[in-house]
C-alpha cells in the first residue's frame, strides 16, 4: 500500500454509514490513518481506540475552516451528511484534497458543480449520491456490459421502514423525499420528472410480495443514462417490510436490478439480478464511501487521481466493486429470461 503520512478525515464517521466505512476501512487496509469527526466526540474516539491508527477531532461546517487546526492536512475528505454551507468542499480545495460526498441528490446536484467549476483544476471532486452510495450502480453496470443494446435498466430497490439509519440519513430522506420536485426517469430516451401518479408504481420483491413504490432519482439515473445505451431507466423505491423481517427475522435491505434487451451474442433476453443485504443499507453505503476513499488516496497502488468531477464508475471498475459487495456480505443471484428470438 502506498504510504499515506495524512489521515483521512470522515466528517460523520462515527454515526451509523460512517463507522461501518471506518471498520471496512481498517479491514482493507489496516495502516491508513483516520482522523473521526462525530456529533460526539466521545464517540469518535471510543471508535478511533476500536480500529487504531485513528484519532477523534472535532469540526464545525459553519466555519470556513471547518474548526480545524491551522496546517491541519488530509489525504482525503469524505463526508456522510449535508453541508449545506458546502464548506467542507471548499476546505478540499483550497487544500488540493480528494472530496467524497454522499449526501446530495439529482435535483440539488448544481450546488457541488457550481462549486467544482469555480475551481476545477483544485482537487478531485467524488460524487456518491448514488443508491447506497453505489450498491445498485454498479451491479447495473456490470450486467449492461453484457447487453449490445438496452432497452429498459430498472432498479427497484427497498429500505425497512425499521432501517432508516442515524439522524443523518433520516434527514437526508427527509429532504429529498420532501423537497425534490420531482423524479427523474429515462422513458424511450427522453428525460423526464415525474411526480404524483406517474411516479406511482407496483413493484415485485425478492419474496414475489407486490408492494407500492415511487419513483426516487439518486444518481444512478444519471450515471446509468450517462454510461449506457438504455432507452429508459427508472429506480422505484418501496419503503416498507422486507423479506426478512416478513419471516420474523431482522430486516434487511433489498435490490432487484433487471436489464432488458438484446445480448452482445444476438438473444433478445431479460436479467434480473437480486441484491439482499441482511443487516441492512448502512453496511453497503459504508462499503462504498471505503471504495471510494480507497481509490482516491491510492490505497491499492492506483495512480493519483487528478483533479477533476468524478462519479463512482469512472474510477472503480464494476467488478471489483460487485466482488467486495459480496465480500462484505452482500447475498447476490440472476436469472437470465430468453425474451424474444435471436437477433442478428
Amino acid at each position: 500500500m502506498t504510504d499515506h503520512p495524512f489521515p483521512v478525515l470522515m466528517i460523520g464517521g462515527a454515526g451509523v454509514v460512517g463507522a461501518h466505512a471506518v471498520r471496512i476501512l481498517r479491514q482493507l487496509h489496516p495502516t491508513l490513518p483516520l482522523a473521526i469527526a462525530g456529533r460526539s466526540l466521545a464517540r469518535a474516539q471510543a471508535l478511533a481506540d476500536e480500529v487504531g491508527h485513528a484519532a477523534a477531532v472535532a469540526v464545525n461546517l459553519t466555519r470556513q475552516d471547518l474548526g480545524l487546526p491551522a496546517g491541519s492536512r488530509y489525504s482525503a475528505i469524505v463526508i456522510f451528511l449535508k453541508d449545506d454551507r458546502l464548506n467542507a468542499m471548499r476546505y478540499a480545495q483550497r487544500q488540493g484534497t480528494p472530496f467524497i460526498c454522499l449526501s446530495s441528490s439529482t435535483f440539488e446536484i448544481g450546488l457541488e458543480v457550481a462549486q467544482f467549476i469555480h475551481g476545477p483544476g483544485k482537487a478531485p471532486i467524488y460524487l456518491a449520491g448514488h443508491w447506497l452510495a453505489g450498491a445498485s450502480l454498479m451491479p447495473a453496470l456490470l450486467l449492461a456490459r453484457e447487453y449490445r443494446e438496452i432497452d429498459e435498466i430498472h432498479l427497484g430497490v427497498l429500505v425497512d421502514e425499521m432501517d432508516l439509519g442515524g439522524p443523518a440519513a433520516h434527514a437526508d430522506y427527509e429532504r429529498i423525499v420532501g423537497s425534490s420536485p420531482a423524479a427523474l426517469v429515462l422513458k424511450e430516451g427522453r428525460f423526464a420528472w415525474v411526480k404524483g401518479d406517474d411516479a406511482k408504481t407496483e413493484v415485485r420483491g425478492i419474496d414475489g410480495v407486490v408492494r407500492q413504490a415511487d419513483a426516487y432519482a439518486p444518481f444512478d439515473i444519471i450515471s446509468l443514462a450517462a454510461a449506457t445505451n438504455a432507452r429508459n431507466i427508472r429506480l422505484d423505491l418501496v419503503v416498507g417490510e422486507s423479506a426478512s423481517r416478513r419471516r420474523g427475522e431482522a430486516f434487511s435491505t433489498e435490490m432487484q436490478i433487471t436489464v432488458d434487451g438484446i445480448l452482445a451474442t444476438g438473444s433478445r433476453t431479460r436479467s434480473v439480478h437480486q441484491i439482499v443485504h441482511p443487516a441492512g443499507q448502512a453496511p453497503l453505503t459504508g462499503l462504498g464511501a471505503a471504495l471510494a476513499v480507497e481509490r482516491l488516496v491510492g490505497a491499492r497502488g492506483d495512480d493519483p487521481v487528478a483533479p477533476g468531477l468524478y462519479m463512482p464508475e469512472l474510477l472503480i471498475d464494476p467488478a471489483y466493486y460487485v466482488s467486495r459487495m459480496s465480500e462484505f456480505g452482500a447475498r447476490m443471484a440472476q436469472q437470465d429470461e430468453p425474451v424474444g428470438a435471436h437477433i442478428q
